[in-house]
Formats: C-alpha cells, structure tokens, sequence
C-alpha cells in the first residue's frame, strides 16, 4: 500500500477582498498542491476591525509577520512594508481588486470634487488609504485631501452608517455590501494587490500556494454564481446578522499570474514620497525586497 503524501503546512491570512482561497480550500487545491494551509482567522478579523490608536508596525497584520504567515495588501502597502522590514514581496503575480468612495445617501457630496477638504475613512497605510491620494490627486491638490484612520473595513463601513465620517474608502466585498445598504458611490476604480511573505517561507509552499489561487481563479472565471455564497466568509461579525443577497454581489479581487515590473516598483516608491507616506521607508532595491526562494535568481521583470 503506497505511503500517504506528508502535506506541507502553510499559515495564510486570508484578506477578505476575493473569494480565490475560500475556492481553493473548498475545491481541494491546496491539497492538490501538497499543502494543509491553516487560516489565520485572527489577524483576517483583526484587519476587519478598528485601528483607532494604533501606530504603523501595530497594526494586525504587522504582528503576524513574525508568525509566518502569508498575506496579501495593495500594491503600495506590501512594497512599503517590505522597505520597512515586514516581510518581502512575492514578484511572480499579483491582484487586480475594486475601490470606491461612498457616502450616505443624503450626504451633499455628489462628485469627487465635493471631496475637498472632507475626511475619507481609512485603513492606515492599506489599500483603503493609497487609493485616496492616488484617484483625487487629479481632482484637487494633495494638500486638500483628507483621510482619518478608522481601520478595517468593517470598522470604515460602520462609521459611515453610524455618522461618524461623511466618507469612506471601501474594497470588496463591502462595496457590494454599500449598495445593497444603500449607500452612494462617489468614485471607483480598481487597483494592484501583491503578496508578501517571510523571508524565511519555503519556496515549495510559496509556489504551491500560486498554483493553487491560480487554479481557483480559473475555477471562478468558469462558474462564478457557484462560489458567490462564500462572501459569507468575508462579512465582519458586526454585520453578520443582517441578511445579505451575496447573488448579486461581485466577483472581487482576480489573481493574475504575472510578474510585476521593476517600473511599477519604482513608480510605487515616487508615488508615495509624493503623498508624504514614506516616512517609514529603508531599503528600495528591488532585488533585495523581492522573495528568492531557496537563493533562486530573482525573476526576470520586464
């Protein structure tokens, strides 16, 4: 009787914006790949929730760098956590997610321009912040844009419905979770997500973990409305008991498996000395905040 395959035991911080490692765990992917990947429900949860008081380096997925744990942010974020030490960056693929501004219904902002001079709710140093600067910088000046920490998205979520910012910046699947509650959309784009890792992490569960986020994506593109309903996974527990239509939520962040360039990596570096949100920037070679698994030669960015 031949040996069962000893799977190898990997740590992932699920991020909530797309259903890719909920399909994956579901479909067998992960153990198609050799992998038991354990999600770290505590720190998903924990970058749901409030950040209020918290400084860079304290936030939820800060401390789980040195609990080997594989995590996923936008594109700024994961770059600037590298440059500070938090981990390198997984160059082989990347995320294409939705962002968007809302405010409440009633609310006299209509246009981006309205935006002027008004706090938008964010997460620190995340997605939810970079794109603030990123999208209204050619709407008025950098130094009429405003932004206030309130966190995770859930955190944002609810302090918009309770009065307590006129806006926030929202990624999926709140976006979806906004329109069903009735929100207004003011602006929305999409923007790039990147992987980032321990610089220890094996190179066998770095690799089969793409794979397989590769393989559900496929999977997704083939039958979405099968997979919808695992938006449940993502809802923040202080809206759990509200009743959602996940039918007529999205898709969510897509995984492309293809390399970014060292361009985009540079561009990342001028975009957020120009926002003023390097004050926590180190080193900025794009080879040494890259993983090179097992000392491979960094791969080829064209």
């Amino acid at each position: 009787m031949p040996e069962a395959r000893q799977l190898v035991r990997i740590k992932v911080a699920p991020k909530g914006m797309g259903l890719n490692d909920f399909v994956a765990q579901g479909e067998g992917f992960f153990a198609g790949e050799g992998l038991d990947v354990e999600f770290d429900w505590k720190t998903f949860r924990g970058t749901q929730s409030s950040w209020r008081g918290m400084e860079y380096f304290e936030r939820p997925q800060d401390k789980a760098v040195d609990e080997q744990v594989i995590q996923c942010a936008c594109l700024w974020g994961t770059i600037s956590n590298a440059s500070a030490g938090m981990g390198l960056i997984v160059p082989d693929c990347y995320g294409i997610s939705p962002w968007a501004i809302f405010v409440r219904p009633g609310s006299k902002i209509r246009m981006p321009e309205d935006l002027k001079d008004v706090p938008v709710a964010v997460g620190m140093r995340a997605g939810s912040h970079f794109n603030v600067p990123y999208r209204l910088e050619k709407y008025m000046p950098l130094e009429r844009i405003r932004t206030v920490n309130v966190g995770g998205f859930g955190a944002r979520l609810k302090a918009l419905l309770e009065n307590e910012v006129e806006a926030a910046s929202l990624l999926p699947p709140q976006i979806d979770m906004a329109k069903q509650l009735g929100l207004r959309e003011i602006i929305a784009d999409e923007f790039k997500t990147l992987w980032w890792v321990p610089q220890s992490a094996a190179a066998v569960g770095v690799r089969g973990y793409l794979r397989a986020l590769d393989r559900a994506e496929r999977a997704l593109e083939a039958d979405l409305p099968k997979y919808l309903q695992l938006w449940k996974h993502c809802i923040p527990p202080e809206f759990e008991d509200r009743r959602w239509d996940f039918e007529r939520f999205t898709r969510g962040e897509r995984f492309v498996y293809q390399p970014i360039t060292r361009e985009e990596f540079v561009e990342v570096f001028n975009q957020v000395e120009r926002w003023g949100l390097d004050q926590y920037l180190n080193d900025r070679s794009f080879d040494s905040l890259i993983y090179h698994p097992d000392n491979e030669f960094p791969p080829e960015a064209s």
